[in-house]
């Protein structure tokens, strides 16, 4: 249906610090996360905290993410720790001054505090004789630098580096994992159930007959079109790994404001949500500081997942400008959001 020899292909890598929380805080403590069972908790005084990371050892327990604190045996060679965010910051600030020595500002896009894309495609001759040999050479840096072990996936736009970053590069030995269009019929038709939808949307496909990646990129795009619109088009290009989105196309507003929001893949509890806005609060202070600039005005929105639809709004006016990070207001804030409008399964 598609002529794969007209898309772009490019060198793109999506890189995954591996179990990133809880890694840095055994880190940390001068521990290795590879041997050491560690978990990560939102508020370790609360017995229905959630397991927000947990380190390899701990998992292999089958104590993950999104377990409770009482579900973690009690035992001596078990630690349980609060986040910490600045720390975990840091070192991604760090992370991510490591990849801006293979790759222009433009190049770059920081998906979340543990993830982020490289476009190498003008640079990877300089470096490396192949995506392979570079993301092995990068990889190892980071390790030896930081002591976190990463995967990479690698594709010729940014939704196939992900899935095979997501799908494939975490089961591997080395930790990477490169897909070409070539490896959409073997590799990315066969997923199931369908990755990187919504749940209402998963139900309405999957009451049209569609349930793994392969049946959504057979069905006819002008039925998908007459069922989902403009969203059934974007579903059926992303089915057959087709991803029109650069890295360097950014669109820069003009305007005053410094902003961050990021759309989460599953429903997350309040517990975790605030560990994702005490991130956001990291990095826009971050580059208040960067830029030589303060800020007094807050706006703060979060809208649910489809499945409840809607979501909330709220501003806040600081005493006087600032561009440092302060936790305690910020979080007395969101409290009074939860109060206000039970913010929880929000997107």
């Amino acid at each position: 249906m598609y002529d794969y020899s007209l898309l772009p292909n490019r060198i793109i890598l999506c890189v995954d610090l591996r179990s990133f929380y809880a890694s840095v805080s055994c880190i940390k403590k001068g521990l290795d996360p590879r041997y050491t069972k560690l978990a990560v908790v939102g508020d370790v005084n609360r017995s229905g905290s959630i397991v927000l990371a947990a380190t390899p050892p701990l998992k292999a327990l089958g104590i993950k993410k999104m377990a409770r604190l009482y579900e973690i045996p009690k035992r001596p060679d078990i630690i349980i720790v609060n986040p910490i965010m600045h720390t975990y910051m840091k070192c991604s600030n760090y992370i991510t001054g490591l990849a801006l020595q293979y790759v222009a500002p433009e190049d770059f896009h920081q998906y979340s505090i543990d993830e982020f894309f490289m476009d190498m495609t003008a640079s990877i001759h300089l470096f490396a004789s192949n995506p392979c040999e570079f993301a092995l050479k990068f990889k190892r840096e980071i390790y030896e630098r930081t002591r976190i072990e990463s995967t990479i996936g690698i594709g010729p736009n940014l939704l196939l580096s992900k899935v095979a970053m997501d799908v494939e590069a975490k089961k591997n030995k080395d930790g990477i994992e490169q897909w070409t269009y070539d490896d959409i019929p073997e590799k990315l038709w066969s997923i199931r159930p369908l990755w990187g939808i919504s749940y209402k949307t998963e139900m309405k496909l999957n009451r049209k007959a569609m349930h793994t990646i392969g049946e959504l990129a057979q069905y006819p795009l002008k039925y998908l079109k007459q069922s989902f619109g403009v969203i059934g088009e974007e579903l059926h290009l992303h089915s057959n790994g087709i991803d029109f989105s650069r890295i360097a196309e950014k669109y820069v507003p003009a305007t005053t404001s410094i902003a961050k929001s990021q759309i989460l893949l599953r429903d997350y509890s309040i517990e975790e949500f605030i560990v994702i806005l005490l991130e956001h609060i990291e990095e826009v202070c971050y580059r208040l500081r960067r830029e030589k600039k303060c800020a007094q005005t807050i706006h703060f929105s979060v809208g649910y997942s489809k499945e409840y639809g809607g979501g909330i709004k709220k501003a806040h006016t600081l005493n006087r400008a600032t561009n440092l990070t302060y936790y305690p207001k910020e979080v007395s804030f969101l409290k009074c959001v939860k109060d206000d409008s039970l913010a929880v399964g929000g997107r």
